[in-house]
Order: C-alpha cells, then structure tokens, then sequence
C-alpha cells in the first residue's frame, strides 16, 4: 500500500487568521492554504474563485462580481493582484454569443469586455468553469489522488463507488467555455453535488462560504486517497524489475551524467539548467516492471504536460552492470530518437494555424536504477518540472493500483500543447535574463567582492553556487542572497581551494545541483605584507598555495567539466593591481597574485579551441566588506602609510587617478562584464578596477 496516501491532509483553516478578512482576502487565505500542499495542487496548477458582492464604480449599485485566479498564476504564492475581476452578469451573457466548439477562443477574447473595474490581470481559459457554476466558492485542483480516478480507464465507474452520489463525472474535454457550460449544468440539475471529477484532469468542489469550500476540498481529496490506499493492489508497477543503486552511486552517476545531457540539448539552443531527484516515489517507478510500458503513454492532466512535454526519454542503463561510458555515449543517438519521435507527432497533429514547433528535446530524462533528471530554462522551472512528473507518477500508480492508467491522446495533447491561448500566454512572459539558463561557481564567494559578484550574476539570471572556506560566513551569504533571490538560484559548499578533493566536490555538486557550470569566478584570496628578509618560508608558500595553485586546481577542474558539457563557457580571475605592479613589503602576495594573471592568459590559449573565454579583473583597495582587510593586513598597510587604520581608505582614494574609493559591487560589474554576453569576443583579457594607477597600466 501507499503509506504516503494515508497521511491525512492538515486542516489549515484558523480562525484568527481569516477574521476580519472581507471576502476577496478570505478567497485569497482559502487559495494560499491549498496551493502550499503539492498533494492537493502542484505548482501553477488550478485555480479559485468567489462570487463577490462590489459597489460598481459606474453606478454606485451593489453587483455580483467573480474573482477568479488569473491566467498563469500560483495559487499557493499568489497575492490579492493575482486575481482576475468579472461583472457575473456581463460574464452570463456570454452564453448569447457562443456558437459552439469552434468559438472556444474568441469567448476567451470576450472575458476582457465582461472585466470589473478595469482590473489589468488577464482573465484563464477556466474563467467560465468557475462562473457558471452556481455557487458562491469554487476551487479547481489537481490532487494525485482524484487525478489517479480520472486517468483510470473506468474512471467514471470508480468515481462513482468511491463518492457515490456527492460527487458528479464529466468525460475529457479541453477546458474552455463548453466545458463551463457542462459544468454549470451539471451542479444546477444536481444540487446534491458539492463537485465534479473531470476526466483525465482533476476536481472541482464548491461551497457557500469560503472555509466550507476550503474543508469540502480538503474531505473530496482524502476520501479518493483512502479509498486508493486501501484498493491499490500489493504489486505497484508490476514490482521491482532491477534494483536501485545505493545513495552514493546515484548521485556519483548524476555528477557524471547530467554535464554531458546539458551540452547536448543546449547545443543550438539557450541553455538549460537541471535538476536531479531520487524521490521514493521516482525509484520506486523507475525501477519498476511496468515503467517501460507507462512512460510512453505520456501524463493526464494537462498542467502535467505542458510542464513535462508529452512524454520522458527513457534512457538504457543496466543498474546491475553499469557502464557510464556506455550511457553517456549513447546519449546522442537516444537524444535524436526523441527529437525525431517529438517531430513526428507535432506533424501528424499540427494544425494550419498552429504555432511553430518548439524545443524538440526532452524534459524529463528517467534513468533506471538511478532516478530523474529534468532541464529547463532555469533551476525552479526544472525543478517544478520534475514535481510535476512525480504527480504524473503518482497518478500513474493510483490508476493502475485500482484499474488501468489511460493518458490522454496524443492529438487531445497537441492541441491543448500548441493551443493558440496557450501560445500567447508565452508570448506575454518576460523576456529571459542575459544569463538565464547559466550556472556560477564563485570561490571566496562570502567574501565582500565574492558576495556582490554573486548578486550581479543572480540579478542577470544565472545561478550561483557559493564557495568559501568560512562556513560561518558561507551559511550568512547564502541566506542573504536566497531571500533576495530565490532558494532555487543559489547553493553553497564549503571550499579549501588548496585541496584537490575539495575543488573536485565543488564542481560534483554544481553538476548534481545545475547540471554544469558556465561561469568560474576565482576569487579565493589572502594578503600579506613582509620585507623579504621577514618572509618566512610558509608565508611564502600559503601564498602560493592559496593564489596560484589554488586558482591552478579551479581551472584545471572547470575546464575538465567545460569540456564534458561542449557549451563554451567564461571563467574570470580576480587578481590585484600587485599582480602588474609590484609593492614593496609585500613579494610573496605579488609574485602570487603575477601568478594568477599570467595563469589566466595560458589559460586563454589553450580555451579558445573549446569557447572557453579567460580573462582577469585587477581591483586595488577595495577595503568595504572584503575579509582580507579585516585583520592583520589592515594593521600593516596602515602602519606602512602612516595612517590609523580608521584613515586608510582616504589615503587610497587619494592615491587613485579618478580620486574615488572602490567598492565590491565595482568589482561586480567588471565581473559581469567580462563573464556575460556583452564580452562574447573578448579573452585573455586584463580590466582594472583601481580608479586609476599609472603603474598598473597594461603595456
């Protein structure tokens, strides 16, 4: 049995919280508490509404307005503006103007005339689902429990036994204005009704208040899960066909694998970040007898495949004889078949007006012994891609626990895929970031020049894994930049640039976490100050050390991973006006930081035949947040200008050409710069950031 399915859903509902709430707030409250539980609505999926009395702005009179989520909104995150706003008497009009089938859009098109109080938000094809139905409240989820009824090949049946008379069931059919018509129907002529199972898609519930509809919900949802649980037949899949490799291997295997898949279906493309689960659920299936028969059959629910495309590759891999080589060598020839398979079904289901066939790769890639891999333009949307497939998995094992699982047909897929709503939803996203799609690695990442880098890239779209040998300080950047960013876009691993094992970790988990890298920004660093005749042996060599076999194990790794993934890539060295003039008291962090720089143009030579840019970025004194001007340093290079350390940035702001102080977020751009788009041709390259000193002059 599915032990998971037994878990009762909480009851959310406090009194305390929605008091006082007028009714769009309690609407709001009521969408917030089901959309934070991926077992009653996955990410985006589903909507709500209410039927709310409003004093017109026109006529002063009291109207009957329909709240309902907007197109492209997430109930669980959404805000009160998330909300689409419709005069119920302009939206029952409607009726009078619809012709049939072949009006589905342009009723779409008549939404924005019925629209309240010239509210921007664009209305959703489920408009009509929720206003026709003649109830007060009205929720629309996609719970794995009700889906798994609806994607059963007798689900009218089985919805029957398991809600009785409670709960009404509409065959298949793409969500539209015919469909709210039905559903409207359907709840007038059986007031017994507090829902409607929809074929192959989810649930619908309502009620007459807000925490009715919400505990209505909530009771619809268990019933189906208990129901399943105790009916689900003992052999899930099929059973186990191969066994699962251990913990470790799977994710050895993901490091391994995921560089390669990147480089592949981000050829010719934007590139794409990953994201790698080894959820129960996902082994359980992937492991399992009946996979091979499953996967092919594509996903139900609409939500699901839009996220997912129609169906996984599947790639051939032997758990009990596994051959990495072998599986990352036929990655081309699996990852064709898909393009070719993808092609033929959009030829075979286009329509004259449909839109342009889209990215022919797969999404979500099922490794069997291992788990799933899935790619997006970015973390989250990968992410939520593949929590979309674990629905579409436990949908799966629901209906064939109790029946026979059906997905939906492959011209029903298409034409709600390549739906012409659909495609003008995407035409209204944001135009992506310069580095959507790209992923960073930033050693001395907590660190003031580190942390400000970091937030320049993220600000751009990249994601960002953080380095630092300062866990304390690693664990403060992360959370900074996770509030300020997304939990998604950023991870953190603690580094020791002086040790291979360490550098290999860093990049393992950037692969396991993104896929790949895109970016290297070396930007570890100590400083030192002592004449020649005080240097002691070990101050020279921590230097070295640190500065330049540190910055030597960086880029030998990132380039070994650049390579695997065949995308090119930029790595930036953050050097020091000491690296092209030298200071006296100071030879070892010079010749070191001399290093770097010349390491970096090698470095160039031997990248240009893979993309791989080089270039190095000089600050000077860039004493604001940075770590190394923290402690002993400070004291000294105070003691050596005659200045109380208090007095020490003035002395090098006077010092500088420009008479200016820099600062960390200087450093930044100068970073961005060189590892962003706008710096494409450029390589082997030097850009100081010193606000000017005659003796750093590249010559």
């Amino acid at each position: 049995m599915n032990a998971q399915r037994l878990d009762r859903l909480p009851n959310l509902w406090r009194a305390a919280s929605a008091a006082g709430l007028d009714e769009a707030g309690l609407l709001l409250y009521r969408s917030n508490l089901l959309g934070s539980d991926l077992r009653i609505t996955n990410f985006g999926g589903g909507n709500t509404s209410a039927k709310i009395t409003e004093i017109d702005p026109l006529t002063g009179e009291k109207v009957s307005v329909l709240w309902v989520k907007g197109s492209g909104g997430d109930i669980g995150s959404m805000k009160r503006d998330g909300f689409a706003t419709l005069y119920m008497d302009k939206l029952e009009s409607l009726k009078g103007h619809y012709s049939g089938l072949a009006d589905e859009d342009r009723m779409v098109g008549l939404f924005e005339h019925c629209t309240f109080n010239l509210n921007p938000r664009a209305t959703s094809i489920d408009t009509a689902l929720h206003g026709f139905v003649p109830h007060a409240h009205v929720d629309h989820v996609h719970a794995d429990a009700v889906i798994a009824l609806a994607a059963a090949k007798d689900a009218e049946r089985l919805t029957g036994e398991v809600y009785g008379k409670e709960i009404g069931f509409l065959p298949w059919q793409r969500p539209g204005f015919d469909l709210g018509l039905k559903l409207g129907a359907m709840a007038t002529a059986h007031p017994e009704y507090v829902g409607v199972v929809l074929g192959g898609h989810g649930l619908f519930t309502w009620a007459e208040t807000a925490q009715d509809c919400y505990e209505t919900t909530l009771r619809i949802i268990q019933k189906a899960a208990d129901w399943l649980a105790v009916n689900e037949r003992q052999s899930v899949f099929g059973g186990a066909k191969i066994l699962a490799l251990d913990a470790a291997a799977r994710k050895k295997l993901a490091q391994e694998l995921m560089p390669a898949i990147r480089g592949k279906i981000s050829a010719g493309s934007s590139p794409k970040i990953g994201h790698f689960t080894d959820a129960p659920a996902v082994l359980d299936f992937v492991c399992s007898h009946d996979m091979a028969t499953l996967a092919p059959l594509g996903t139900s629910c609409p939500d699901h495949f839009l996220r997912t495309k129609i169906r996984p590759l599947v790639l051939d891999f032997d758990s009990a004889k596994p051959d990495v080589t072998r599986l990352i060598a036929g990655l081309d020839a699996a990852i064709a078949a898909y393009r070719a398979d993808y092609a033929a079904y959009y030829e075979a289901c286009r329509h004259p007006n449909s839109p342009a066939m889209r990215d022919a790769n797969p999404v979500i890639f099922l490794v069997p012994g291992m788990g799933m891999i899935s790619f997006a333009r970015d973390k989250a949307t990968a992410r939520i891609a593949a929590e979309f497939y674990i629905n579409a998995i436990n949908v799966m094992r629901g209906a064939s626990g109790v029946s026979a699982y059906v997905g939906l047909p492959r011209q029903e897929a298409f034409d709600i895929e390549y739906w012409l709503l659909e495609e003008a939803k995407l035409q209204r996203m944001p135009k992506p970031k310069p580095l959507t799609g790209q992923a960073a690695l930033i050693t001395g990442g907590a660190g003031g020049i580190g942390a400000a880098v970091a937030s320049r890239l993220l600000a751009d779209g990249a994601c960002v894994l953080l380095a630092d040998i300062d866990e304390a300080a690693l664990a403060t950047a992360q959370a900074a930049l996770s509030t300020r960013f997304g939990k998604d876009q950023v991870r953190a691993i603690p580094l020791d640039v002086t040790s291979e094992t360490s550098v290999i970790d860093s990049f393992a988990m950037a692969a396991q976490e993104f896929g790949g890298i895109d970016i290297v920004v070396s930007n570890a660093g100590i400083a030192s100050a002592a004449t020649v005749a005080d240097t002691s042996l070990a101050l020279w060599q921590n230097n070295m050390d640190i500065l330049a076999t540190g910055y030597f194990l960086v880029a030998r790794q990132a380039f070994r991973l650049l390579q695997l993934q065949g995308m090119g890539g930029s790595m930036v060295f953050v050097a020091s006006k000491n690296g092209l003039a030298a200071s006296a008291g100071a030879s070892a962090y010079c010749t070191a930081k001399a290093a770097e720089i010349h390491l970096a143009r090698c470095l160039a030579l031997e990248g240009a035949a893979f993309g791989i840019r080089v270039n190095t970025v000089n600050p000077d004194a860039v004493l604001r947040g940075s770590k190394i001007w923290q402690g002993e340093w400070r004291t000294q290079r105070a003691r050596s200008n005659h200045v109380s350390e208090d007095d020490l940035e003035e002395v090098y702001r006077q010092r500088s050409l420009l008479k200016r102080s820099v600062l960390p977020e200087d450093v930044a751009e100068a970073v961005a710069f060189l590892a962003g788009p706008l710096a494409e041709k450029s390589t082997g390259n030097i850009l100081n950031v010193d606000a000017g000193n005659a003796q750093a002059f590249t010559r």
